[in-house]
Parts: structure tokens; sequence; C-alpha cells
């Protein structure tokens, strides 16, 4: 237990920027794998619509500081590499 005010409202708003990491973090990663699961149906269109939508994800994650920027931007590119080798690459 904090002994603190000022401790008290630090865990306050600790706990209450977990909470908001956690949403758009678990929003994200709901978005990942629901593209990946298209990608691994071999459904081209979904696929492209569910990569779009896990990229807004992850930028919105990045916006809010839920994870850092350059996080955001490997995943980004992992998705995109995955979605162009099983697409592109393959056609």
């Amino acid at each position: 237990m904090p002994n603190k005010k000022s401790a008290a409202k630090a865990l306050r708003v600790s706990e209450r920027r977990r909470l908001e990491n956690a949403l758009h973090r678990g929003k994200m990663r709901s978005a990942i794998k629901r593209f990946r699961q298209a990608l691994g149906e071999g459904n081209r269109e979904a696929a492209e619509e569910l990569l779009r939508k896990a990229v807004a994800q992850i930028d919105k994650a990045a916006s809010k500081k839920a994870i850092h920027k350059r996080q955001a931007d490997r995943r980004k590119s992992r998705l995109m590499k995955a979605y162009y080798r099983t697409f592109v690459l393959s056609a």
C-alpha cells in the first residue's frame, strides 16, 4: 500500500494506463490473429481487408503508446511480408 498521497495517485494512474494499454494490445493481437487465419486459408480478399485492419490497429496501439513505434513498424513489416510471400510470390 502506498504511504503518500502522490504514491496513491501514481498507483491509480498506473492501473488505469495498464488497463488502457491491455485493451489496445488485445485489439491489435486479435486483428493479427484474424489476418493470419485468413492467410492460412488462402483467402486473398479477406486477407487483404484484414491486413488493412491489422495495420490500423497496430498504428493505433503505437499512437496510444501501448507499444513502441519501432515494434509497430516491425509487426507491420512482418505482416506485409507474409501477405506478399503467400499471394504475390506464389501466384
